[in-house]
C-alpha cells in the first residue's frame, strides 16, 4: 500500500457478520470486546439506548463498529470536557477507539493484545483522514 493512499472503510455484508468479531477481537476476547463497545456507547452517548450496529473493515487491516442511526449522535466525554454531536459513523470510530483501548488495558498481561494494539493504531490512522477528524480527535484527546 502506498504511504499516501487514503485508508478506506468497507461495510461488512450481513452474510459475513458472524466472522467479524472473532477476526478482529480474537476468539477469546470477542464477547468482551463487543460488550465493551456497547458499554462505551452507553457511557459516552447520553441518548443511547441500544440498537443495531454496523461493522466496518479498513483497508489497512483495522476495523470499527458504528451504530446504525439516522440522526447525529451526541457524545459527552467527561474526562476531557468534550460534548458535541457527530455522525453515527464518526461516533462509532470514537466509541470503538475507547472500547479497544479499554480492552487492551484490561487484558494486557493476561492475553496477547499485540494485534489489538495494531488495530487501535490502524483505526486512529483512519480517523485522521475521516471527514469529521477534528471532532473525533477532540473526543479522544
Amino acid at each position: 500500500m502506498l504511504e499516501n493512499s487514503p485508508i478506506t472503510s468497507s461495510l461488512v455484508a450481513d452474510s459475513n457478520r458472524s466472522n467479524f468479531l472473532p477476526t478482529y477481537f480474537g476468539d477469546e476476547l470477542m464477547l468482551i470486546g463487543e460488550m465493551l463497545v456497547y458499554q462505551t456507547a452507553d457511557e459516552l452517548c447520553p441518548d443511547y439506548s441500544g440498537g443495531y450496529w454496523l461493522f466496518h473493515t479498513l483497508s489497512n487491516g483495522g476495523f470499527y463498529m458504528a451504530p446504525d442511526f439516522d440522526a447525529p449522535v451526541r457524545l459527552s466525554v467527561s474526562g476531557n470536557y468534550f460534548d458535541d454531536v457527530m455522525s453515527p459513523d464518526a461516533a462509532g470510530v470514537v466509541i470503538s477507539l475507547f472500547a479497544i483501548n479499554k480492552l487492551i488495558s484490561t487484558m494486557h498481561g493476561k492475553h496477547d493484545v499485540d494485534a489489538l494494539i495494531d488495530r487501535y493504531h490502524y483505526l486512529r490512522d483512519f480517523a485522521s483522514g475521516h471527514a469529521e477528524a477534528r471532532l473525533i480527535f477532540a473526543a479522544i484527546d
